[in-house]
């Protein structure tokens, strides 16, 4: 009994002393045992936190490193979230103490490298969030502290390369997370030590071929996610992982997949292959289990050739979608409504598809490499990476898939520069000096998919720059000089879905630049001088998703030149001196846009109307660091998950008030503060007192229906005639 009353008295006084220790910026919920520091200008972890908080929000602050040891003083700490706070580096020791942490999130940070101990003493951890930020290397044994670690996001990094045994220590891992890096090549024993592993997600990744001795490491694995890679064919057992039930090879490159493919997969349930180059299936042998096919948006051949996939299919009792592209009589039928005698054979029909990359001849010897450089023949990977080069070497075996000529002087690429590499599909050229590509200097790669200038000196092309590489789709030209785009340079280039011509010094964009560009999805003109963009210079990109445009000189909205994007879904038009948004600047992409990103533009006024046809499919807006006081009725703006109004100084009157309550109904956290009156400056806009005054506060905040009612614009308010209406949000 007088031990229970000692511990009674002991945790009065730790909460007395909790609820006078809380730091300055932050907000501490001594009862919840929550403390939240959101958004601030902390440099370093607070040394003052309460001793028995559980859940510490750092978002946004500018703490960049991390040293060892930061976290001592808070050993009770179960929930940590460093996300956005330009976080460089983990010491040696940065999470020591932390033994009852289960979740961490260091997500949108600048790490790099993730050292040994970097992780040390997060024996309870469960979830490791290290998504978006640009680690390039894992030093072996960096997880091998987290034995109780569930779920690893990797996304959004830098990774090129998994050494083996590089998540030794993960022996309750369930879900592994590596999509949107540039992962070429893995050791055969990357995945090895994971035994509870249940699903790994390696999409958008650019894996030329299936790491299949890596896989068979996974037995339990039940999902396999490999989209968005440029695999070119499935061999013959190309996979085999005994669990798996779920395989999504979409938005690949296949051309090819081999009867015997899937022997090894014998639990198989789904397969998803919709989106590649495939002109049919062969009957897919030992694949008993399969219940559903992908096929949509391939190049189906109905032809009497797909007649043993089309039987195979009717049974095994498979469901199948797609539909055929060709012949001409039967283009648009979907698959499942097919009778064999309608697929015929004849003359066009007959001939054989381009041999996929594993079954074109090889000349003998393949095996040669340049001297001085590496190759390597499991991976068909080259490298001859900072050997300070000034010609571009020859004599690469004939099946290299990977050439890494990063870091060397070559100063130009000749004509003819890369014979004998039909089978080429990655091709690095990085920071090597090279101020001309001379035409035919890619002659006879024509299976090349990914091209990388950046950081050289490039600036004008020729036409025919590309001539030789028809299928290149991901070109990367950041980091030149072009004063201009260059014309004419995109016409060969019928496959191209992504453009970077980031930090140049590119000043418009005018008619015809893009001209041949159709395919071209994603455009990346961030960080140049760019002040006017012609009416019809997009017109070319019908396919467009994703444009962005932040860091310019653009003085508006490019409307005119919007139009015509029937398909993008992401705008970037951060740091540029826009003042004013007019009416309807968004209409002609308000049908598709999702994510618009405003912030950083001393933005001083937005339209009543600025936002017409926006609406439910904005999932996220970014209008942080801007000088407007108020903005326009958002309330149909159903679905965003994302939306940042830090740094905006609101005028919190009665005006604001329709967007204080729609703020309130949302599960959001936003960052709005109030800039006047003087009496409100510095308050969250949630917390001001001079909405207590406004006609309807009591009814407005009663809940239920006359809550809804108050905070639902009237007709005549929605015309526009008052100010923009000023949706605010809690910080």
């Amino acid at each position: 009994m007088r031990l229970s009353w000692q511990l009674f008295l002991l945790t009065v006084a730790l909460g007395e002393t909790a609820a006078t220790r809380c730091p300055t910026p932050c907000v501490c919920d001594n009862l919840r045992a929550h403390v939240l520091c959101l958004n601030g200008s902390l440099t370093a972890v607070p040394t003052t936190i309460p001793q028995l908080t559980k859940k510490l929000d750092l978002r946004g602050n500018s703490l960049m490193v991390i040293p060892a040891g930061a976290f001592l003083a808070t050993p009770y700490l179960t929930h940590l979230d460093l996300q956005r706070c330009k976080v460089e580096k983990l010491e040696e020791g940065a999470f020591r103490g932390l033994g009852r942490l289960v979740y961490l999130n260091l997500a949108s940070n600048d790490i790099a490298l993730l050292y040994q101990e970097s992780l040390d003493g997060l024996s309870s951890l469960q979830q490791l969030i290290l998504e978006g930020n640009r680690i390039e290397e894992i030093q072996p044994g960096a997880f091998g502290h987290l034995g109780s670690l569930t779920v690893l996001d990797l996304r959004a990094n830098a990774l090129v390369y998994l050494p083996d045994m590089v998540f030794q220590g993960l022996q309750v891992l369930r879900w592994l997370r590596l999509s949107h890096n540039t992962l070429h090549v893995l050791g055969s024993e990357a995945f090895a030590a994971l035994p509870a592993l249940r699903r790994l997600s390696l999409d958008h990744n650019e894996l030329q071929a299936l790491p299949g001795e890596a896989l068979t490491r996974l037995d339990g694995v039940t999902q396999l996610d490999m989209g968005h890679n440029p695999i070119t064919c499935l061999a013959e057992e190309a996979l085999a992982m005994a669990s798996l039930k779920h395989l999504f090879l979409d938005h690949a490159a296949l051309q090819d997949v081999a009867a015997e493919a899937f022997t090894r997969s014998p639990q198989l349930r789904t397969l998803d292959l919709h989106a590649n180059q495939l002109q049919g299936l062969p009957a897919l042998a030992g694949a008993g289990g399969l219940v559903r096919i992908n096929l949509a948006g391939n190049p189906l051949l109905c032809s009497c050739l797909l007649r043993p996939f089309s039987n195979w299919l009717a049974r095994a009792w498979v469901q199948v979608e797609g539909a055929c592209a060709a012949p001409a009589a039967l283009r648009g039928r979907t698959l499942d409504s097919l009778r064999p005698p309608e697929m015929r054979c004849g003359h066009q029909e007959l001939l054989p598809s381009p041999a996929a990359p594993s079954e074109r001849p090889r000349a003998a010897g393949s095996r040669q490499c340049p001297h001085g450089c590496s190759c390597s023949p499991d991976f068909h990977h080259g490298s001859c990476e900072n050997r300070g080069l000034q010609e571009i070497p020859q004599g690469f075996p004939r099946d290299t898939r990977l050439l890494d000529l990063r870091r060397n002087a070559f100063g130009m690429v000749p004509p003819g520069a890369f014979p004998g590499l039909k089978e080429l599909v990655s091709l690095h050229l990085q920071s090597c000096s090279i101020r001309a590509l001379h035409p035919g200097a890619l002659w006879g790669l024509e299976s090349l998919v990914y091209l990388y200038l950046t950081n050289n000196r490039l600036s004008t092309l020729a036409p025919t720059a590309f001539e030789g590489a028809p299928r290149l789709a991901y070109l990367d030209l950041d980091h030149n000089a072009f004063t201009r785009l260059p014309a004419g340079a995109f016409q060969l280039l019928p496959n191209l879905i992504s453009l970077h011509l980031q930090h140049n010094s590119i000043g418009e964009v005018a008619e015809g630049d893009l001209a041949g560009a159709g395919a071209l999805r994603w455009l990346y003109l961030a960080g140049n001088a760019i002040k006017h963009i012609a009416p019809t210079a997009l017109a070319p990109t019908t396919m467009l998703e994703k444009l962005h445009l932040e860091g310019n000189q653009l003085a508006e909205v490019p409307t005119a030149a919007l139009r015509g994007l029937p398909a993008l879904s992401e705008l970037k038009l951060s740091q540029n001196p826009i003042k004013h948004m007019e009416d309807g600047v968004f209409l002609p992409v308000a049908s598709s846009l999702q994510h618009l990103y405003l912030d950083n533009m001393g933005l001083q006024q937005i339209s009543p109307g600025a936002f017409t046809g926006l609406g439910p499919k904005i999932r996220s807006l970014y209008l942080e660091s801007n000088k407007m006081s108020n903005i326009p009725n958002m309330s149909n703006f159903t679905g965003l998950e994302i939306l940042n109004l830090r740094d905006v100084p609101f005028h919190c009157d009665c005006q604001l008030l329709p967007l204080r309550r729609w703020i309130d109904k949302l599960n959001l956290r936003v960052g709005a503060t109030c800039g006047s009156p003087t009496e409100a400056r510095g308050l969250k806009v949630k917390l001001s007192p001079t909405f207590q005054t406004c006609p309807g506060w009591g009814r407005g905040e009663a809940g239920g229906d006359k809550t809804k009612a108050a905070s639902k614009p009237s007709k005549k308010k929605r015309a526009g005639k008052s100010p923009a209406r000023g949706f605010k949000q809690d910080a």
